[in-house]
């Protein structure tokens, strides 16, 4: 059986490096991107089945997930966007850009299988 594909971009260590050991953990195949504007390219050509980004990134990722969302090719793939807690400017524009959860990295780190649930709308 195929493992699902999650592409994750983060620009800090922690928790990047921490939430792809999870989704490991929970069975998906990872895919990491260091820069945001390799997000879109890179889910059209690997189709993954969600995104991970990490809105440290600043403007450049909400920006990778507007063309994202644009794409007709890519615009289904949900987008998890997390930030630094308190980042509610970043979080807000994340959801704006069309990432379907906005969340904090305590709770991202805390919650990923309700959360990633949540994305693909399982229930």
């Amino acid at each position: 059986m195929t493992q699902p594909l999650a592409l994750v971009c983060y620009e800090k260590l922690m928790p990047g490096s921490q939430l792809v050991n999870k989704l490991q953990d929970l069975g998906y195949r990872v895919q990491t991107v260091n820069d945001p504007v390799l997000l879109q390219p890179g889910a059209r050509r690997d189709c993954p089945l969600l995104v991970v980004a990490d809105l440290a990134g600043g403007g450049a990722v909400c920006s990778a997930i507007a063309a994202l969302k644009a794409d007709p090719a890519t615009s289904h793939i949900p987008v998890i966007a997390f930030a630094a807690e308190g980042a509610n400017q970043a979080m807000d524009a994340a959801q704006k850009a069309g990432a379907k959860l906005a969340v904090s990295e305590a709770t991202i780190a805390n919650y990923l299988p309700e959360l990633l649930n949540q994305a693909l709308n399982i229930e």
